[in-house]
């Protein structure tokens, strides 16, 4: 597909400047002024156009949960968000913890998504062999601490099997189960959702993290911890370091700008996640982890559930929220705000990622690299909910909340797949391509 795009605001990698940009056969062929016009014509004056958004971690619950999403609409949900490639979780049904799984997971993926795709192998106590056979996946997710079925490992002789056999990148949910379970037991039945953060407290996750941290120093192993929420893992990774670029983390903008205890009185369940929503002294620490480099990338953690189950009593009802069409308008609001800068957005959202997976060709606005984008208004201002959601669950945790700068049209190898909140069906992603960890 050949595209020429005119006179936009360019987000290269070291700045913001005005010009055009071409894209051939997939791919970025010129920068900056472009001569001639090629196939479509875009006229972006007045947008940044912007690497497309790389999202670290969605559950697409494809298989066996597809009433609440499956990979064709929450890939759909990717493109209103201008998010052009996103990194799958193992937790469905069946998990995906077999070469069989994951080759049948590729193929749906191959004949449905809109989006480019990579997946994560689940761990268990028993599959260390798969982990170490299955060919171009991101990384290894092992859940230690909150889980169900087979998708939990957080004992310590499993643990160490693990990150002392293989290479490939480990991602960690990372909450300690034995203190999950204990506190629990000491508070017993609770209904009231006010209460997650305190069952799920800051010292589980730091508990988790630090002891992820231990293995992946003792082992040299390619760490990254998922969706951090806590000021002591912040100063936990500042104190003991990363490894010279070994470990990485990220963190969702739920945690980054919806704060414990208001968001449980105003959404109840809808707001139950693990790790929880916490304080806003949690949140400031995150912000202050992202802008000094402590913290790499956000993720949106994905995790739809539908109305009905988020409206049963807490200890029933599941965690987690929808995520991926407004991460990127949530983000760029609170660059409007003043909490950050558009370029840092970018950086967290786009070139973040790449980094941290070493995914190629993505991530970036370079001659060579794929034609991937999102172009964005800066100062379009919506109100969330007031367009049609993509996803299969139709709610979202900002729903009702005026968000200033949103994407108006996604681009996929140079194809137009999202324009002014319509998508193309017929458009394509491909299997993500991992130059670490294989």
């Amino acid at each position: 597909m050949t595209l020429t795009i005119r006179g936009g605001r360019l987000a290269l990698p070291d700045a913001i400047v005005e010009g055009d940009l071409q894209i051939e056969d997939g791919k970025i062929t010129r920068l900056g002024t472009v001569e001639r016009d090629l196939g479509e014509v875009i006229d972006a004056r007045g947008l940044l156009v912007m690497p497309g958004v790389i999202d670290p971690q969605v559950h697409f619950r494809d298989p066996g949960l597809t009433h609440k999403e499956d990979l064709h609409s929450g890939s759909r949900a990717c493109l209103a968000g201008g998010v052009t490639s996103y990194l799958e979780m193992p937790n469905t049904k069946p998990a995906t913890i077999s070469l069989e799984a994951m080759a049948a997971k590729k193929a749906r993926a191959e004949e449905v998504s809109c989006a480019h795709y990579g997946f994560f192998i689940g761990a268990t106590p028993h599959n260390l062999e798969v982990l170490n056979a299955v060919e171009q996946v991101c990384g290894i997710k092992i859940f230690m601490g909150s889980s169900t079925g087979d998708l939990l490992v957080h004992e310590r002789s499993a643990l160490e099997n693990i990150f002392g056999h293989g290479q490939r990148l480990i991602a960690v949910h990372a909450e300690d189960e034995a203190r999950l379970l204990a506190r629990k037991a000491a508070f017993g039945a609770v209904t009231d959702v006010a209460l997650h953060s305190e069952l799920r407290d800051a010292e589980s996750a730091r508990l988790a993290s630090d002891l992820a941290l231990e293995l992946s120093e003792r082992y040299q192993r390619r760490l990254h911890i998922l969706h951090l929420s806590t000021k002591e893992e912040v100063e936990l990774l500042r104190a003991r370091g990363k490894g010279a670029g070994r470990v990485t983390a990220e963190v969702t903008p739920q945690h980054l700008t919806l704060h414990a205890p208001e968001i449980y009185a105003r959404l109840g369940t809808k707001a139950q996640m693990n790790p929880p929503l916490r304080s806003a002294e949690h949140a400031a620490a995150l912000w202050a982890g992202l802008k000094d480099g402590t913290l790499d990338c956000i993720a949106t953690d994905h995790a739809p559930h539908t109305l009905d189950e988020k409206a049963q009593p807490y200890g029933t009802a599941p965690s987690g929220m929808p995520g991926v069409e407004t991460a990127l308008p949530v983000m760029l609001d609170a660059a409007h705000r003043g909490l950050c800068r558009v370029e840092d957005v970018v950086r967290w959202m786009t070139d973040g990622p790449r980094r941290c997976y070493g995914i190629v060709g993505k991530g970036r606005l370079q001659v060579g690299a794929d034609g991937d984008l999102a172009l964005v208004d800066l100062a379009r201002r919506t109100r969330v909910g007031d367009r049609p959601y993509q996803t299969k669950v139709g709610w979202n945790p900002f729903e009702g909340t005026w968000l200033t700068g949103w994407p108006v049209m996604t681009i996929v190898l140079g194809q137009v797949a999202m324009r002014d909140g319509e998508i193309d069906d017929t458009v394509r992603g491909r299997p993500l391509r991992f130059s670490a960890g294989e």
